[in-house]
Formats: structure tokens, sequence, C-alpha cells
């Protein structure tokens, strides 16, 4: 299994970028394959929305993850996953390009996950109708694909127009597509027709729900004319940097699941940025080094 290690985002107050790319070569030293790294452009003011219930508010810092591969590409070989980009908020020829330059930049590195996201605050700032998220993603997989391949094309859709054009300079290979979701049955059907991979939400795991949306996944993906098991799986644990000896047991449920790869994640665990955030990755890649 390949180990991955979530970049603690909503957790530093401070950021300096000598300090970010210490702690990734860090992580890379560790035995780490990728680092992932959750996405939100906006925080809604809480304080404004009386009953907010998202994940995250207007207080929770969050780079954003392209910018980031970008400045860490030098520092590290690690390969960068976003876990995942809010696609349907953001323009697609735009996110093509900024991948495209990555993949360029740093060969075989990038792995987009994406996804519809959940902020409705995070649209409307960004001129994006979130009533149709599901429907817009649909389209920018497909979309995203062959701008990636084909010097120019034609493609006429709900949401995006692209008449006689292009991306110049093309990656040198099609970027992997991962999509991150719950177990919503129209999620998990589009897992199974369009993505390269899935990235399970944290709250799905082996033996609470995973199991069922996993068939899911791979009923849809026969369905469409796809082999099932080309689809990629990465399963995702939490790990509190008092409670570690549990992260072995959660990763062999995962390895055990069929994952090919697994997050570890210390985010919102008691860990302060970022010696106790290093530490605590540290000691989970020690309990998984065999």
């Amino acid at each position: 299994m390949r180990l991955g290690a979530v970049f603690p985002q909503a957790e530093f107050r401070d950021i300096d970028g000598d300090e970010v790319a210490a702690f990734v070569q860090r992580l890379e030293g560790a035995g780490y394959d990728h680092l992932l790294v959750f996405d939100h452009v906006l925080g809604a003011d809480s304080a404004t929305r009386p009953g907010w219930t998202g994940a995250y508010d207007h207080r929770d810092p969050f780079l954003e993850p392209l910018v980031l591969f970008a400045y860490l590409a030098r520092a590290c070989t690690l390969e960068f996953v976003t876990d995942v980009l809010v696609l349907p908020q953001r323009q697609t020829a735009l996110v093509a390009k900024q991948a495209a330059t990555l993949e360029l930049l740093a060969p075989g590195r990038i792995r987009l996950g994406v996804g519809i996201g959940w902020n409705d605050v995070e649209y409307e700032a960004l001129g994006a109708d979130f009533a149709v998220r599901a429907a817009r993603l649909d389209e920018q997989i497909l979309l995203l694909r062959r701008l990636w391949t084909e010097p120019t094309l034609d493609h006429t859709g709900i949401s995006d127009v692209v008449r006689g054009a292009g991306i110049v300079p093309l990656p040198p290979r099609p970027i992997p597509i991962w999509v991150g979701s719950g177990p919503d049955p129209r999620a998990v059907a589009r897992v199974g027709r369009l993505a390269d991979g899935w990235l399970p939400v944290p709250q799905l795991q082996p033996g609470f729900g995973f199991e069922d949306a996993w068939r899911a996944v791979c009923d849809a993906a026969a369905g469409a004319g796809r082999d099932p098991g080309a689809i990629g799986l990465e399963g995702h644990v939490r790990a509190r940097a008092d409670d570690l000896d549990r992260v072995r047991a959660r990763v062999e449920r995962w390895r055990d699941a069929g994952a090919g790869a697994v997050a570890v994640n210390t985010l919102r665990s008691g860990a302060r940025w970022p010696a106790g955030h290093l530490d605590a990755l540290l000691r989970a890649a020690d309990l998984l080094r065999d």
C-alpha cells in the first residue's frame, strides 16, 4: 500500500514557506509517498449564519492546493493529491491549464481528486451555480480529459463552451482524476462511470458503510463497460497523537478491503502545527513501515 499524509489545513495560524517545505521533506524521508491537501476558497462567517453546520468557517485557514503544489514541487518528490478540489465552482479550462502546468513541472506526480463540495457560500462568491454542481462535475471530468489530450476541440455543454481551441503545451500524460464522495448512490455511480479512483469520505470505513458503497461503485463501473478492478481506492484513517496504536489496525482493514493506498490524517487530533502534527505523522509511519 502507498502511504499518504494529509496536510493539516485549518490547523496553522501562522505560515512560513520554509517551514512547510521542511515539513513535507520530513514526511518524504519517513516513507510517505504522497501529500493530500483539502480545498476551500472561502470560509463563511458563521456569526452571521445562525445554525451554521459547516465543517469549517471563516476562522479556519486554507492554502490553495494547486499553488501550494507548485511551491513544493522542487522541495520534494512526493505525489500531490487534491482531496478534493471543488471542481464545479471553478472554470474547467483554467483548471485544465493549471493541472497540465503542474504535470509538466512535476511529471507523474499529480493526481486530481475532485468533488462537488457542500459550501454554497463559495459557489455564490465564485459565480457558480450550486444547484447544478453534480451535473457540471460529470461534464467537467470528460472535458478535462479532452483538454489534456486533444490539440483543439469543440464542446458545448450545460456550463462549458470551447470552440476550436486547446491548451498548449499538453501534459505528457492524461492526469488521473479521482472522485471524492460519500455513499450517496448518485455519487458512487459517478465514481464507477467516470473516475480513475475513489477517495471515500473519512466517515466511510471498512465495517462502517464502506462495503455497500464500494459494491455500488463496482456495479456502476461494470454497467458502464469498465473494469471495476481498474478503479483505484484510497482509504482514510484519522490519527490522534495519543492513540496511534489504533492506526495500524485501521490501515490493515483498508488493506484487507483492497485499497492500494491510505491517507493518514492528524487534523483535529489535538496536535499543534507544525511540530505536533509532524511528530504524530512520523510516529504513524514508524508503525506502518512494514
